[in-house]
C-alpha cells in the first residue's frame, strides 16, 4: 500500500469510510426486507409444496449470520480508513476480507430472493458495494502486475465459491429436513446429501480464511485455497453423477461451480500466479 500515490490511497480510504457506513447503517434494512420477503413468499409456496417449509427456518437463520458479519465488517472498514490513507500494508488482508462478507453474502441472499420474489433483486445492491470496494482495493494499489491480476482472479474466484457452497450446503440441509423418512436415511440420494451438507459449509470458512491469507501473501492462504476447491471437486462432481443417476434428481446444482473452480485451480497452479501469491510480503 505505501507504493501506492497517495491520492489513491486517499479515495480507497474514503471509499472505505463509504462502504463502511452503508455496511452498518443501510445493508442491515435491506437484509431485513429480503428477508421478510423471502419468508412471506416461502409460506405461500410451502402451503402447496410442504418440502420448501424448511427454507423459512434456514433463511431466517442464514440472512441474519450474514448480516452480522456484513455488520462487523463494516466498523472494521471505518476503522481501517486511516491506516488504508497511511498506506499501511497490513490493513489491506483485513479491509479485503470485510468487502468479501457483502461481496458474498449478497450474492448468497440473491439466490432464494429470485427464486420466490418477483422485482428488483435487492440484494444485489448489498453485493454490488461491497465487490466495488473489493476489486477497487486490489486493482488500484501499485503493485507487480502478477501479483495484483493473481489476486483479484484467486481472490474473486475464492469469494465466487464461498456463495457457491453455501449455496449448496444450505439447500442440502433444505431438503434433508424435509426428506420422507426422516430421521433415517433411505437410499444412497439422502447419504450423500449428508456427506456433502458440513463439507459446503467448511469449505466457506476455509475460503474466507484462505482470502485473509492470500490478500497477506501467506503460503497457507494458497495451501487452504487448494485444500478447499480439491474439496469442492472430491465431494460435488460424484454428488452430481449420483444425484442424476441414482437420486434421479433433475438439478445441476453442483456443476455450477465448475467453471469457477477450474479458474481457481489454474490461478494457484500456474507457476509465475503461485509465486506472487505466496511471497510473504515482509
Amino acid at each position: 500500500m505505501e507504493n501506492t500515490p497517495k491520492n489513491i490511497r486517499l479515495v480507497l480510504a474514503v471509499l472505505a469510510v463509504a462502504v463502511g457506513l452503508f455496511m452498518v447503517a443501510v445493508a442491515p434494512f435491506i437484509i431485513q426486507t429480503s428477508l421478510e420477503r423471502v419468508i412471506s413468499a416461502l409460506l405461500v409456496v410451502s402451503a402447496e409444496k410442504p418440502a420448501y417449509a424448511s427454507g423459512i427456518l434456514l433463511f431466517s437463520y442464514a440472512f441474519p449470520l450474514y448480516r452480522g458479519l456484513i455488520f462487523i465488517g463494516g466498523i472494521a472498514l471505518l476503522l481501517l480508513a486511516k491506516s488504508i490513507a497511511d498506506g499501511r500494508e497490513w490493513a489491506f488482508a483485513p479491509a479485503l476480507l470485510a468487502s468479501a462478507f457483502p461481496s458474498a453474502g449478497g450474492m448468497f441472499m440473491f439466490m432464494p430472493y429470485v427464486s420466490f420474489v418477483d422485482g428488483f433483486p435487492l440484494p444485489l445492491v448489498v453485493s454490488f458495494v461491497g465487490l466495488a470496494f473489493f476489486w477497487s482495493l486490489i486493482l488500484l494499489r501499485k503493485v507487480d502486475k502478477w501479483l495484483k491480476w493473481g489476486q483479484f482472479l484467486a481472490l474473486t474466484f475464492s469469494g465466487m465459491l464461498t456463495t457457491h457452497a453455501f449455496i449448496v450446503g444450505t439447500g442440502n440441509l433444505r431438503t434433508l429436513l424435509t426428506r420422507p423418512d426422516k430421521p433415517l436415511y433411505d437410499g444412497l440420494g439422502w447419504w450423500v446429501l449428508a456427506w456433502s451438507q458440513p463439507i459446503q459449509w467448511i469449505c466457506v470458512i476455509l475460503l474466507f480464511v484462505a482470502i485473509y491469507l492470500l490478500a497477506s501473501r501467506k503460503i497457507w492462504g494458497w495451501r487452504l485455497a487448494l485444500l478447499s476447491v480439491v474439496s469442492l471437486v472430491a465431494i460435488d462432481v460424484p454428488m452430481q453423477i449420483i444425484r442424476l443417476v441414482i437420486a434421479h434428481s433433475t438439478s445441476w446444482d453442483y456443476s455450477y461451480g465448475l467453471p469457477v473452480i477450474i479458474g481457481l485451480l489454474f490461478v494457484l497452479l500456474f507457476p509465475r500466479f503461485k509465486q506472487a501469491l505466496t511471497e510473504e510480503s515482509a
